[in-house]
């Protein structure tokens, strides 16, 4: 009698496991009919509300958005910016900026002295200028590439400096140090041309309707008439920020289609979710939208994508809600230019060394294969693959010292820089 309770009891506990397993599966589970109805409106949504929300708030909200959008694809994308509307900056040597729009800077871009006959870098932002923390960003970036395509000079001004406190009973200084990382950096020239598609995304709704594809297009026609006015695509470096880096491979996608060439380089900075797109199309930053497509992601579980997007995917602290540091939403999207802008500045070029890693826990058990790499500006053509790496929460962000040596090292990937 005992054994027949026993084996009735355990059939009951079997029963209600496989019930509850099976309410685990019910997607109103997962998400109720009260949370769906507390999800706001798009025009509800302002960039203020997410800057000021909890980070972990924030990504929760929009990921709702986002998976909630994907189930009937009702959302498609309509806003399109005027070119007449978007600013163009285009920063000389100096630092000073020459004020464009998208309609007619490439006019004026060509009318500055030596234009194009170095590197051309041209950066998309995808966030509202008017966000702290994304402002902060693009004004690190500029400050960067200023510095590298002055380094010449600045080499030249810190070897005087040094000369002259030597000749003084002075402490070593973080600003001789800085002096001997430019020692050792590579000379650089090149020109530095903002489109600050970002400005014109004045609340989320214009954000989250953006037509990528169309607003591609647009840029793309502008790299066209850049070319055919001499500037080789070999040397176009095209970066986007955020929802941009999407418009950049758009971009770079509509560039070949035209001209039978790739450009050189398109640089994802935490490419955004997409939250409308066209039925029965592939939209959004991919590998073959250049020569080489490298991509950082900072906010995967949030604003970000998981996705991979590029020939090599960084992902700093392994994909997460954001990277370490981050108060919002906002801010972690802008923490994939503030890195890459750190790489950019002479003598750091090496601040974020990486190894192949499919998440944190199999990068710390130093589990990874092949070589590592480097994040940033100098990241090898070669590479391919997901890399994982630490990152500090405060600026300096690398962490310059080698990454993990893996135990498991195949060999299977190249990278000329170690």
């Amino acid at each position: 009698k005992m054994s027949l309770r026993l084996c009735l009891l355990a059939c009951l506990l079997v029963a209600a496991q496989a019930s509850k397993d099976s309410m685990q599966l019910k997607p109103t589970q997962w998400l109720s009919a009260s949370e769906l109805e507390s999800v706001p409106s798009l025009n509800d949504i302002t960039w203020e509300r997410l800057e000021n929300q909890p980070l972990e708030q924030g990504a929760k909200l929009i990921e709702k958005i986002y998976h909630v959008g994907q189930i009937k694809h009702d959302l498609t994308p309509s806003f399109v910016p005027s070119p007449s509307n978007v600013p163009v900056w285009i920063i000389k040597s100096n630092g000073q900026r020459v004020e464009a729009k998208l309609n007619n800077y490439v006019e004026t871009a060509k009318a500055q002295p030596g234009f194009g006959e170095d590197e051309v870098t041209i950066v998309l932002t995808g966030l509202p200028q008017n966000s702290p923390a994304a402002k902060k960003a693009m004004r690190k970036l500029v400050q960067a590439y200023v510095q590298r395509y002055n380094l010449q000079q600045l080499q030249k001004n810190a070897q005087e400096q040094q000369q002259q406190l030597k000749s003084k009973d002075y402490d070593y200084t973080s600003s001789e140090e800085q002096a001997d990382q430019w020692k050792s950096a590579k000379t650089a020239s090149g020109d530095l041309i903002i489109i600050d598609l970002g400005s014109t995304l004045t609340n989320f709704k214009r954000y989250a309707m953006l037509d990528v594809q169309n607003t591609g297009a647009m840029i793309a026609q502008t790299l066209v008439e850049l070319t055919n006015k001499g500037v080789p695509q070999e040397i176009i470096h095209l970066i986007g920020q955020g929802i941009a880096a999407h418009v950049a491979g758009a971009a770079g996608n509509e560039f070949t289609a035209q001209t039978g060439h790739k450009l050189r380089r398109i640089t994802g900075l935490d490419p955004a979710k997409l939250l409308a797109k066209r039925a029965n199309t592939l939209t959004g930053l991919s590998r073959g939208d250049a020569d080489f497509v490298d991509v950082i992601h900072t906010s995967t579980f949030a604003m970000g994508t998981p996705i991979r997007c590029g020939d090599v995917d960084f992902y700093p602290n392994g994909p997460s809600v954001a990277v370490p540091g981050s108060e919002n939403v906002i801010e972690a999207v802008a923490r994939a230019t503030r890195y890459f802008a750190e790489s950019v500045r002479p003598g750091s070029e090496r601040n974020f060394p990486a190894v192949p890693a499919n998440s944190m826990k199999q990068y710390k058990e130093l589990d990874g294969f092949g070589k590592r790499a480097y994040m940033g500006l100098q990241t090898d053509f070669d590479l391919r693959g997901d890399y994982i790496l630490e990152v500090n929460a405060k600026s300096p962000f690398g962490q310059r010292t080698p990454a993990h040596k893996q135990n498991a090292y195949h060999g299977i990937h190249r990278n000329g820089q170690n």
